[in-house]
């Protein structure tokens, strides 16, 4: 097997974690024959400092001719610290996952038994927790339209999302419980947010579809008090991008 993996070090523990990580791969193409050619691109801060852009059209262009991106980290403390920065690191990351179409971040969560001490809760709890969390990634507040009022005294950031975006990722959801333990929890406030609102009719008419997957609806601040009281009956979370 042949790859290209674009490497972005990024700012932080990236450059760091990065380079593990190469290495890792490396020893696994001479064990199983494989080949890997990295190439490093700028991203967040570091890019800022160089190029005066978080994702330069460079890195841009590195990402859509690899076959994977190995992403380190982004921050930079002289950036958090000065909400006056018109251009930031994070405008970077979110830049690359609109342009690469970036929409569902998995996060797998489990346990291993010889770790269960070190946890600040009970082994009891958490003994056996294996869920995933799908979390919509390039819609939302986070790419709505935001903004502040001529004086500067008053700001916005509006939510926003369509039903084929809310599909597209739900989708992916339902495929991934249907391969583990069947069962779906939508997380969101939908006693609140119109958004919420559009998800939970969006999902459930799409349940039909996937009539051997378990599904049920949680406000998040529910579903933190539940993720820590009983985190092992969990298996697929779908959540929106904030």
């Amino acid at each position: 097997m042949k790859k290209q993996i674009a490497v972005l070090p990024g700012d932080g523990v990236g450059p760091e974690i990065t380079q593990v990580s190469t290495d890792i791969l490396k020893t696994i193409a001479t064990k199983f024959n494989h080949k890997f050619t990295f190439i490093e691109g700028l991203i967040g801060a570091v890019a800022i400092d160089t190029t005066g852009d978080p994702f330069p059209k460079e890195t841009h262009e590195l990402c859509e001719q690899s076959d994977a991106i190995l992403f380190g980290a982004i921050g930079d403390p002289k950036y958090d610290n000065d909400p006056s920065a018109k251009i930031r690191p994070e405008q970077g990351l979110l830049a690359m996952r609109k342009a690469l179409g970036l929409y569902a971040n998995v996060r797998p969560i489990f346990t291993f038994d010889n770790l269960l001490s070190s946890s600040p809760l009970k082994k009891e709890i958490i003994s056996g927790t294996d869920f995933i969390v799908i979390r919509e990634l390039i819609g939302g507040i986070y790419f709505g339209k935001k903004g502040r009022n001529k004086d500067r005294t008053s700001a916005f950031d509006t939510s926003e999302y369509s039903k084929q975006e809310i599909e597209r990722v739900t989708k992916y959801a339902f495929k991934l419980a249907k391969k583990r333990k069947k069962k779906l929890t939508v997380v969101d406030k939908a006693n609140v947010l119109e958004t919420s609102r559009l998800w939970r009719e969006t999902v459930q008419n799409m349940e039909p579809d996937y009539p051997e997957v378990v599904v049920n609806f949680m406000f998040v601040d529910n579903a933190a008090m539940q993720i820590v009281k009983r985190p092992s009956e969990f298996d697929v979370l779908l959540t929106e991008n904030m």
